[in-house]
Formats: structure tokens, sequence, C-alpha cells
């Protein structure tokens, strides 16, 4: 499998746009084209292994892997997520402006609590807030604390950094993620209206 890999000389861009498609446009078995998704990843991290923007890639898949696979199966996933993300930061937290902080943040929000898994708001809402000191324009921080915010309670709060997200500049060589990101800030300000007027 290496060598294959090794031949068609994979690029972080790469790995940025097949995720979107398989995020955004996959509808069967994103769980399958997500696990084949962490083994070019992995290659990546293994031909540099010193670099954040790898980890946190990695990292991002894994976790993307938990969520499409569900249950408890999706834990392994979660956790080998962690450590990557985890690694990033030790690495450099500020590399792709803070997407460590963000994506381990999500982490905490959406895994389970003890004693299923290692989720903790405190820690989602610490890394949260410490990648919009890095990005406080960026569209995956501001959307994610929304939704951390919504799932608290403080709509008025998601709704101001929801509108922030939805405001984001546009990242020229990542079209199909913003579009998807965009989408997912729409349905959550919806979600966020409707709490409030009732």
């Amino acid at each position: 499998m290496n060598t294959v890999l090794a031949s068609e000389a994979i690029s972080l861009s790469d790995i940025q746009h097949e995720w979107a498609e398989i995020n955004y446009k996959t509808k069967e078995d994103k769980d399958k084209a997500f696990k084949k998704l962490i083994t070019k990843a992995e290659w990546l991290v293994k031909q540099s292994p010193e670099k954040a923007d790898s980890h946190i890639w990695l990292g991002i898949v894994q976790s993307s892997t938990a969520g499409a696979e569900g249950g408890l199966g999706a834990l392994s996933y979660a956790k080998a997520a962690r450590k990557n993300l985890e690694e990033a930061l030790r690495l450099d937290e500020n590399a792709l402006q803070g997407s460590a902080l963000t994506s381990l943040g999500v982490l905490y929000h959406k895994v389970p609590g003890w004693p299923i898994g290692f989720g903790s708001n405190k820690k989602a809402e610490q890394l949260l807030k410490r990648a919009l000191v890095v990005n406080p324009e960026g569209i995956d921080p501001n959307y994610f604390y929304a939704e951390y915010l919504y799932d608290e309670g403080d709509y008025m709060q998601a709704k101001h950094f929801a509108a922030i997200a939805l405001q984001a500049p546009a990242r020229e060589d990542r079209p199909v993620a913003d579009e998807g990101r965009r989408a997912e800030i729409g349905q959550l300000i919806s979600k966020i209206n409707k709490k409030i007027s009732d």
C-alpha cells in the first residue's frame, strides 16, 4: 500500500479536498471512505512527522470517521484523533490558523464524558476560545463555538458567533468545504432563531 501511496505523492491539499468531498457530497458508506483517507493521512504524517499540519489533518479525518461510525466503535477513532491533535499542538499551536485547537475542542464537545469517553465541556470551551484568539474571523472556530454555545443553551451568543462565521472570508483553495460549512451555519442559525422565538 505504501509504495502505491508513495508513487501518488499525496499532498496536504489532496487530503483536504478529498475530506470535503466525503464530508459534504458522499451520501453512503461515509465511514468506509473516511477510513481509506486515514491511510493516506497516516502516510503523510510518516513523510513529515515534525509538521503539525499533517497531524492536524490525520486528526480531523480520524475525528470525522468517529462521527460517521457512531456508537462505541467510534471511540477508538476519537482517541486516535485526540492523540494526533495533541501532537500537533505540541509542535505548533498556531498551525493552520489554530485548527488543532478548534478540532480538539470539537472532540471534547462531541465525545461522551466519563465513564464512556473523555468528553468535557469545560475543556471544549477552553480550546474553542483559544482557537478564536488565533483565528478570530475564521469560519470554523466561529461555527463550532456557536454550536457549542447553542448546545449550552446560550442562544444569543451562539447567534453572534454564527453570524461572524457566515461573514468569514472565503478560502479560495477550499470551495467545497466553504460551501458545505456555510450550509451548516445556515442550519444552525435556523435552529437558534427557533429557540429564541419560542
